[in-house]
């Protein structure tokens, strides 16, 4: 028959029980939605869809429905939810074409879908990182995430109860990855925020330090004492550390801290290790290296200290150098909020989730367990604290996990169950003969990235200058278990100058040389499969070694040669200049980094006026996708002089190929 509105809404309706939510595990979707080849899970497929804006929600009410939203879609995607200022999110929902309606009001689906949820799982407001841990119990016990006060709003069985129960974010994970991943989802890895920070309007601040003449070389390193004494009218004391010369980026840089309550010591620790952790409130941007940590230009680090009841005297010692302010208050200057971002499609697939800094050597240490515990070609869905992309993304493909940013995709939930056809095929504009020119190709970057694929890459899509210049558009080829619709839009309205190029690095965002050998081969074998069924033959990789650009070897070359179907070459790495070569017959060029139109004009110019006219020229470039738009690209194409064409990347391969004959 055919499902309408309403006979759809009257199955959804049916009460599952909570025997039967219980015991309900994602294989139970079958085969067909997370074959042994596939990457990443799909859902069952969505086929109407009720809408809400959230906008007006405060972060722990979104994460509550957002929650909801990945046990409801688990079965069938019903729900579909957008916030914030990224109008994308609206957009998507009118492009897939999906049968919809939207309410005003969103609190309206917890009694429509109250029979599909046991109840909730409380978090600890005081230790963010427990957002995640009851994002895994709720999901594997069909329950929705919530704060005690929510749960008593909506009159929510209370399953698991968080609060107190960990003394830090890392315990909290230690303790899931023993007791609680082992029930989950083996497949997949997420790493999402757990919170956001708010901030409380109008704090009052107190100055107890400063340092603002312009020293950079540790020279007033010290041990600084500070009276806190008139800070102890709250239930806790928070002191802020920020560059006082936030122009020269030389901030407080902070070793040792010691707190002191009627002179009994109540908190010691060096910044960076498992110690610094239940005081951290908010790290602000903030940095660490090897026993201290830093804040440079705009960033701050915050700390919370509760002292006993009754405390008369509290006394900061404090090792600190180099351009510092200190102030404190004994107001909370910022609240916590869930963050409910992905958090739906972990949920739907049972997905452990943690977030954990590849930079803090403790943190390290659990994070190398757990991709040690995974299976190779594991893929890692979210992003990395404190934006540590490289020191990640290393660790990660030195397990044997790709990398895909995923921490702003919303309603995966609901795009893994759009179903869209994608074009396999592969056609290409006739190669023109090659003549005395320069040869530019240019390629806009960040394509692994799925939530730019979502966001961005949509706006920059619709922009009026597109189509008007050749120019290649990364995107990720796992798009098409996650969002095919989003895929097959992509393709559907692609010019004859759009070219849609698979990578960094292929079946995910990694760095080919760091990966063990025999699980390269099997990543190239999925980043072959998968760029075969969304009709692409050329990449583009990035290859490093935690911030170190290499070279591709012959041995990670030839691993793509072998696996990759009729590979036309690879576009490779952003760097101050472009360069090409061939290993084995494979055509290879480095990208020569354009961060914005103006630097793009001269570097080109400055290209063009080297070039000694005897001999074609080949460049590739690299367009910073976050700074610039097609608009940009016909511009800079329109500053060149007759010397320079511009070809798609797959014209450029196919003519260095014809330079070797």
């Amino acid at each position: 028959m055919s499902l309408t509105r309403r006979n759809f809404l009257a199955l959804s309706s049916v009460a599952a029980g909570s025997s039967a939510l219980s015991t309900y595990s994602f294989a139970q979707l079958g085969r067909d939605y997370y074959p042994s080849d596939a990457a990443l899970p799909t859902l069952p497929e969505a086929e109407f869809l009720e809408a809400a804006d959230l906008t007006a929600l405060d972060g722990d009410e979104q994460s509550l429905l957002v929650t909801l939203q990945g046990l409801v879609n688990r079965r069938r995607p019903r729900l579909y939810f957008y916030w914030g200022t990224d109008a994308t999110n609206k957009t998507w929902l009118d492009t897939i074409h999906v049968p919809n309606r939207t309410t005003t009001d969103p609190w309206e689906f917890i009694p429509r879908y109250r029979s599909e949820v046991r109840g909730a799982v409380v978090y600890d407001p005081n230790l963010p990182d427990t957002v995640n841990l009851a994002t895994s119990i709720a999901s594997l016990h069909g329950g929705v995430i919530a704060t005690s006060e929510l749960a008593k709003r909506f009159n929510l069985e209370v399953l698991d109860d968080l609060r107190g129960r960990f003394t830090s974010g890392l315990a909290a994970y230690q303790w899931a990855f023993d007791h609680l991943w082992p029930q989950m989802s083996d497949r997949i890895l997420t790493a999402i925020r757990p919170a956001n920070t708010v901030t409380v309007a109008n704090v009052p601040w107190t100055m107890l330090l400063q340092e603002s003449r312009p020293i950079h070389d540790a020279s007033n390193k010290a041990t600084y004492t500070l009276d806190l004494s008139s800070l102890l009218s709250g239930e806790a004391v928070y002191l802020r550390f920020q560059d006082a010369v936030p122009s020269d980026g030389w901030g407080p840089s902070v070793s040792q801290v010691t707190m002191s309550a009627d002179g009994n010591t109540i908190a010691s620790f060096q910044p960076g290790g498992a110690a610094e952790q239940p005081y951290l409130f908010d790290a602000g941007g903030s940095q660490t290296a090897t026993g201290w940590r830093f804040a440079d230009g705009n960033n701050y680090f915050i700390y919370r200290f509760t002292p006993p009841a009754g405390t008369k005297q509290l006394t900061l010692a404090v090792t600190m150098w180099n351009e510092f302010l200190v102030t404190g208050t004994s107001t909370a200057p910022s609240v916590q909020q869930a963050n409910a971002n992905f958090r739906d499609y972990i949920v739907a697939t049972k997905a452990p989730v943690f977030w954990l800094d590849p930079e803090v050597p403790a943190e390290a240490a659990l994070f190398a367990q757990i991709l040690q515990r995974a299976k190779p070609d594991t893929p890692y869905l979210g992003w990395f604290p404190l934006g540590h992309e490289m020191t990640g993304v290393t660790l990660c493909g030195q397990h044997g996990s790709p990398v895909v940013a995923a921490d702003f995709f919303i309603n995966a939930s609901v795009f893994a169950g759009v179903r869209a056809h994608i074009d396999s095929r592969i056609t290409h504009p006739p190669v023109p003969k090659i003549e005395n020119k320069i040869y530019l190709t240019m390629t806009m970057v960040e394509g692994d990235n799925i939530q730019y694929n979502q966001h961005r890459m949509r706006d920059m899509w619709d922009d009026a200058g597109r189509g008007l210049v050749p120019l290649n558009w990364s995107i990720s080829v796992l798009l098409l278990d996650i969002a095919p619709g989003i895929l097959r839009y992509y393709q559907r309205t692609r010019t004859k100058n759009d070219l849609l190029m698979a990578g960094p690095s292929g079946a995910g965002y990694t760095y080919p040389a760091v990966w063990p050998a025999a699980d390269l081969e099997q990543f190239a074998k999925r980043t072959g499969i998968y760029m075969q069924r969304t009709g692409m033959d050329t990449l583009f990789a990035y290859n490093r070694d935690n911030s170190t650009d290499l070279p591709l070897s012959a041995e990670i070359v030839d691993r793509y040669k072998r696996n990759v179907p009729n590979l036309l070459g690879i576009v490779y790495n952003y760097e101050p200049q472009s360069q090409v070569s061939f290993v084995d017959g494979v055509p290879l060029a480095t990208l020569l980094g354009v961060n914005d139109l103006a630097s793009g004009k001269t570097a080109l110019a400055q290209l063009g006026a080297a070039w000694d006219g005897k001999s074609p020229l080949f460049v590739a470039a690299g367009l910073e996708s976050w700074n610039m738009l097609p608009t940009d690209a016909k511009a800079l194409a329109d500053s060149l002089g007759s010397e320079f064409e511009i070809v798609r990347g797959d014209t450029f391969l196919q003519m260095l190929r014809a330079t070797q004959g």
